[in-house]
């Protein structure tokens, strides 16, 4: 029996970005079922199906060992411990059960060139030429995932014929979604399509589009325009398969350089060395229903 594809998303209060996930991960069952390759789904938090509900399915239906792949863009703390965390616990509840884990979704080409369609989309018949892209991530805590989404910025840029782009965070970094226009008007571009770096819809990638908006009617001069999200696509899938086919490879390549658990990085000093303690996650069995949750994410992936 080959290894199922276990598809491990944060999780979203939004309807329709679970509705996205679930649909994307129905897309991959039919790529991937003429290869008898089983694939399930599920979120670490706020939102079902849950990560233990697919494990559970997958394991019912005859499997024993798994291949997660985090539906994160970036390493941050969601990659580097919540999801791992919540996959640990379904082996300690179930030890005839292990799983190999595939690395975040991005930097990757299929997914500047996403992008770039997205971008288009926006622009419809307007030129590229006094373009500006504002990328906006989601930002985190982690200085590492932050500069990644920097790269993504500036690999986006390369060989196309935008004016420039610009890196921006939603939220946990600078610069905001409002700066990152007010420096595209400073550098002299006559208009910026924003593009919001998540996977698919929710609360963050909309929260991208009102501040924009907002920003455009405060600066008449500047023509604003917002791109969509990447979304469920089948060079998506083709990416997630990618990294499926790594993980049971053990073709990981996970770049630790710059991890701030791992190297000393100025005003991190606190992180290295540090374990990783997952948050509590209420949807989990192992710590019951009911109690609330306190933590502020919003998103299906980062």
């Amino acid at each position: 029996m080959k290894a199922p594809l276990l598809l491990a998303g944060h999780g979203t209060v939004d309807a329709a970005g679970v509705a996205e996930f679930v649909a994307f991960t129905a897309r991959l069952r039919r790529l991937l079922g003429g290869d008898g390759i089983d694939v399930d789904g599920g979120f670490i938090e706020l939102s079902q199906p849950t990560v233990h509900e697919a494990w559970t399915a997958l394991a019912d239906r005859g499997h024993t060992r798994m291949a997660a792949v985090p539906m994160v863009l970036v390493a941050a703390g969601h990659a580097k411990g919540d999801i791992p965390a919540a996959l640990q616990r379904e082996v300690v509840r179930d030890p005839a059960t292990s799983y190999v884990f595939g690395r975040p979704l991005g930097p990757h080409p299929v997914l500047q060139d996403l992008l770039a369609q997205r971008v288009a989309a926006a622009l419809g018949r307007a030129s590229e030429d006094g373009t500006a892209v504002l990328l906006v991530g989601r930002g985190s805590t982690d200085p590492d995932a932050n500069a990644e989404v920097c790269k993504v910025a500036r690999l986006l840029q390369e060989g196309r014929g935008y004016k420039f782009v610009e890196p921006a965070f939603v939220s946990l970094a600078r610069p905001d979604v409002a700066t990152g226009l007010a420096r595209c008007r400073a550098l002299g571009a006559r208009r910026v399509v924003v593009a919001p770096y998540f996977l698919f819809d929710g609360v963050l990638p909309r929260r991208v589009g009102d501040q924009a908006r907002a920003f455009a009617a405060e600066h008449p001069d500047l023509d604003v325009r917002v791109a969509g999200h990447l979304g469920d696509t089948d060079e998506l899938a083709g990416l997630v398969v990618e990294r499926y086919r790594e993980a049971l490879a053990g073709d990981i390549r996970m770049n630790c350089d710059t991890c701030a658990y791992r190297v000393l990085l100025p005003g991190f000093e606190d992180k290295l060395g540090a374990p990783q303690t997952p948050h509590h996650h209420p949807d989990d069995p192992a710590h019951g229903h009911g109690h609330g949750h306190a933590h502020g994410h919003a998103v299906v992936g980062e």
